[in-house]
């Protein structure tokens, strides 16, 4: 009797390990270190992950690898310039030490919180951009799947 093969279709759950990379080989996160240290659990084809990343596990076969490339497009867009703003320096808390580089929380009216990044500090202004921290980069991922639920 033969032994059929798990694929991945939509609607399946699954687990992946993976590690991803910048154009210059710097890691941005993985499933292995750092806070997530367990595989990425999701439904397939459900868009619970970024559009490329999702895309490129159906039809992977248990135990396979991997690598793939993801443009701005099928990952976290690209860079949106109206999303740079200019923030009176008062609005931020006297005595706090900002810098450029600094990553800041803001929150939502309903409670959501989302990242911003101090681009610069100047006199009396802080240019803080609210683009998601990958948006428009190439993103390059090598994925294994670990398991289909």
């Amino acid at each position: 009797m033969a032994v059929k093969e798990s694929i991945v279709k939509k609607g399946d759950k699954i687990k992946v390990d993976y590690t991803g990379t910048f154009d210059d080989g710097t890691v941005f996160d993985s499933s292995q270190h750092g806070e997530h240290s367990h595989p990425l659990e999701f439904e397939a084809g459900a868009g619970q992950v970024i559009k490329g990343f999702d895309e490129s596990v159906l039809g992977m076969k248990l135990g396979e690898e991997k690598n793939i490339k993801i443009n701005p497009s099928e990952g976290y867009g690209d860079a949106n310039p109206a999303l740079v703003k200019n923030v009176p320096k008062d609005k931020f808390p006297q005595g706090q030490d900002i810098k450029a580089g600094m990553m800041l929380a803001l929150a939502t009216p309903d409670g959501k919180q989302f990242p911003a990044i101090i681009k610069e500090v100047n006199e009396n202004e802080v240019v803080i951009d609210l683009n998601h921290p990958l948006a428009g980069k190439n993103l390059s991922f090598k994925i294994k799947l670990v398991g289909i639920c």
